[in-house]
């Protein structure tokens, strides 16, 4: 019988993150390499101890030369097999993508992985599918703009195919406004959707997926919309719904039906919907195909149990070859919170609450999650370290056009 090698895994790293899903590939007996962006080489703190060997890409504002990067990984692959290529932040999906379809190693390709990075791609897709999305259009044709601007009232919203969050979107209230900006990208316009704005509640679907599967969900609910957090400047929150309640049913049915549709075989994925005020549809709004962020993942563990990390790095390494099984969650409740902060270590020793069980280490951030077997304690808790954060603590800041370490 011939001996199996362990499964080498390359992970790329455009930011630092993912400690957890190093340390679980190791723990599952991988051969762990990581190709990370020069500029991190210094500043990075990554945990060495699940690492086999790291590699540095030179960037340019975290971005690595297409080419360049599939010549490196190539030459890698002259002394290495490697057996899976693992983004670990929504930025790496496409060169990830880019390098299994050159390698020839299996895994998500490059047009299943538009629909998780390409805004209007997925939205394409989903719309196909029956899925309900808020009215969009490409900036594409000019006259399909217009058309879209005569038949939609405003306000509309400009948003990048491209990126992440809140990052880059604006709010458009005629369309000289809309033109002006359309005009200023240039040749950038491309890269824009414009859709119209629902005014509802957002909400967000945390899954683990094995087979095309969805074997694990979480529906958690955003105190205010993160656009307009960001944007117009208040405290962000999240925090889990009530197992069973109605909307839960209808968003992790809902998250359901998208997965599917966009083709998600393998992973972990981060899908945000909203619920209108006014006609209390569900919209799909975009998914992706990786851990959430903003701290969203610390909270699931937190009520759950579940490192969202961790066990993309199970299901991944099984690769549908071994058997992956979900772990059962535990049945708490949690409640993120995170704010600007005026001062750069802000002193948080009097919030005292029993129920905090993590806070933030960040200079200029404040940030709590709280847990508890009573999803009305965590509401009523989340709505008084808001008030009180807001006070003792809240600032503003501009949001970026670009993303930040």
């Amino acid at each position: 019988m011939p001996i199996q090698e362990p499964v080498t895994v390359l992970c790329l790293a455009s930011y630092e993150k993912g400690h957890a899903f190093l340390r679980q590939a190791r723990a599952e007996g991988a051969r762990v390499l990581l190709l990370a962006s020069q500029s991190l080489q210094h500043k990075a703190k990554w945990p060495a101890e699940a690492i086999d060997e790291i590699f540095y890409m030179p960037d340019r504002d975290k971005r690595w030369d297409r080419t360049d990067t599939i010549h490196a990984v190539s030459y890698l692959c002259r002394s290495r097999v490697i057996d899976r290529i693992v983004p670990l932040d929504d930025f790496d999906l496409e060169m990830a993508a880019a390098l299994r379809e050159h390698l020839r190693v299996a895994g998500m390709g490059e047009t299943t992985t538009r629909y998780f990075r390409d805004k209007l791609a997925g939205r394409l897709k989903a719309q196909e599918a029956g899925i309900s999305v808020p009215d969009f259009v490409g900036v594409l044709n000019h006259g399909r703009v217009a058309e879209f601007m005569r038949r939609v009232p405003p306000p509309w919203v400009l948003k990048p195919r491209l990126m992440a969050g809140s990052i880059g979107i604006k709010k458009v209230h005629g369309a000289e406004e809309l033109w002006a900006l359309v005009e200023a990208l240039g040749d950038q316009q491309s890269y824009y959707l414009l859709e119209r704005f629902v005014p509802g509640d957002i909400f967000h679907v945390d899954s683990i997926v094995d087979g095309g599967e969805v074997l694990f969900a979480v529906a958690s609910g955003y105190g205010l919309p993160p656009m307009q957090v960001s944007q117009q400047g208040d405290v962000f929150t999240s925090q889990l719904l009530e197992r069973g309640s109605p909307t839960e049913r209808t968003l992790v049915e809902a998250n359901r039906h998208v997965l599917g549709t966009l083709g998600l075989v393998r992973g972990v994925s981060h899908t945000e919907f909203i619920i209108g005020h006014e006609d209390r549809r569900v919209y799909f709004l975009e998914t992706a195909a990786r851990v959430g962020g903003a701290h969203v993942a610390d909270m699931v563990e937190a009520a759950t149990g579940v490192n969202m990390w961790a066990e993309w790095a199970r299901v991944e390494i099984a690769g549908g070859k071994a058997p992956y099984r979900a772990p059962d969650p535990r049945p708490d409740y949690a409640g993120l919170l995170v704010s600007l902060a005026r001062e750069e270590h802000p002193d948080t020793s009097a919030y005292r609450e029993d129920e905090i069980v993590w806070r933030l280490d960040k200079a200029h951030h404040v940030g709590f999650i709280v847990r508890s077997a009573s999803h009305a304690r965590v509401e009523e808790l989340l709505a008084d370290l808001a008030r009180r954060v807001k006070r003792d603590f809240w600032a503003y800041a501009p949001p970026k056009e670009r993303p930040s370490d």
